[in-house]
């Protein structure tokens, strides 16, 4: 754990006789930011968590959580040490019910964020595996506002992201190698692909390879999380002193090919997703004139959560998922750990100026 800085032991802790009951409740208040819900959530009363935030004040020598509006927001002592109490309080979890979790009977809601275009491919067959293996579960998506999805996770608002993040994925491996930061998050690759010039079919470029002079005249639809107007294909072309005129930016792959379906504009697209939009005879595709490392589709979580026998379920069952029904449908040839070299992958994101939000199409 590493301490900002400031931060220090307010005083030695008589571990002995250390009631670990005040972890739970500290755990539940950082993650509600209200006492009044993280009470509720315990089955106790406010006042008894109240009393027990005091006790642990006065144990570890620090205020912890001081009261913010509606709320209460935690001090840095408190946000330096709470993923190494979540991360100690799931295991303990683990160990004392490892096996606890019934998918059959579980009526847990698990929260997974993506972008449309991944949806569209792993959403249909998750649904019939997660209604067949645990029917009263519930699924819920969050859209993607940006490529980099650990503050989410850091918070505890997700269970998993699952989509293509070149920046953090390599954020994530740096903090692997390095003794000096905590290996806060976990990845697995589950999926490759690529991207492609999409255009309505009949577009005057549709006929056959776009050369780089036709592909920086045409106009574009950029699709963006952040809503910058500047992305990877950018940087791409920016490597060779080109640019591209984005007469549209938006954040949905979906809108992206009825926009273009319509219209001169040319996009970038997963191939994989053009089958899924349910348009694809109105469009055309061509490859790009630009090299672009491979789309990498990773899974990325929190490792406070990694043990958990639902998170580990979930995990597994995302996993088998792609490879009997994602993979299945590929239209272009795919290998699990083919592609853009990993430490090319890491030097790119370090070469990056623009930081995780250039990681738009």
């Amino acid at each position: 754990m590493t301490m900002p800085a400031g931060c220090h032991w307010g005083r030695r802790v008589d571990f002995q006789n250390f009631d670990l009951n005040l972890l739970r409740v500290f755990d539940e208040v950082m993650a509600e930011r209200n006492i009044s819900r993280a009470a509720r959530n315990l089955a106790m009363t406010q006042p008894a968590a109240s009393n027990a935030l005091r006790r642990l004040r006065e144990a570890l020598g620090d205020e912890l959580l001081i009261r913010a509006g509606r709320g209460v927001e935690p001090t840095p002592f408190a946000l330096a040490i709470w993923p190494d109490v979540r991360t100690a309080l799931n295991a303990l979890r683990g160990v004392i019910s490892p096996k606890s979790f019934d998918p059959q009977r579980t009526r847990e809601t698990f929260v997974i964020a993506m972008a449309d275009a991944t949806a569209a491919l792993l959403v249909p067959p998750l649904l019939d595996r997660l209604q067949r293996d645990a029917p009263n579960a519930t699924l819920r998506l969050r859209p993607l506002t940006t490529r980099d999805p650990l503050p989410l996770l850091e918070n505890d608002e997700l269970h998993l992201a699952v989509g293509h993040f070149p920046g953090a994925v390599a954020d994530v491996i740096l903090r692997e190698m390095q003794e000096d930061r905590p290996d806060t998050f976990g990845h697995q690759e589950i999926y490759e692909g690529q991207y492609v010039c999409v255009m309505r079919e009949g577009h005057p470029l549709s006929a056959g390879p776009i050369s780089l002079d036709d592909y920086c005249n045409a106009r574009h639809l950029l699709v963006s999380y952040s809503g910058r107007p500047f992305g990877f294909v950018d940087e791409a072309l920016a490597t060779r002193q080109r640019t591209r005129r984005i007469v549209l930016t938006l954040n949905q792959f979906f809108t992206a090919a009825h926009v273009v379906a319509q219209s001169d504009l040319l996009t970038v697209l997963p191939l994989d997703f053009v089958p899924a939009t349910g348009i694809a005879d109105r469009l055309a595709w061509q490859p790009l004139p630009v090299a672009l490392p491979a789309m990498r589709i990773d899974m990325v979580w929190h490792r406070r959560q990694e043990q958990l026998p639902s998170h580990r379920w979930l995990r597994k069952m995302i996993d088998d998922v792609t490879l009997r029904r994602v993979w299945g449908t590929r239209n272009v040839p795919l290998t699990r750990f083919g592609g853009e070299p990993m430490p090319a992958l890491i030097a790119s994101a370090l070469r990056n100026p623009w930081g995780a939000s250039a990681q738009d199409d």
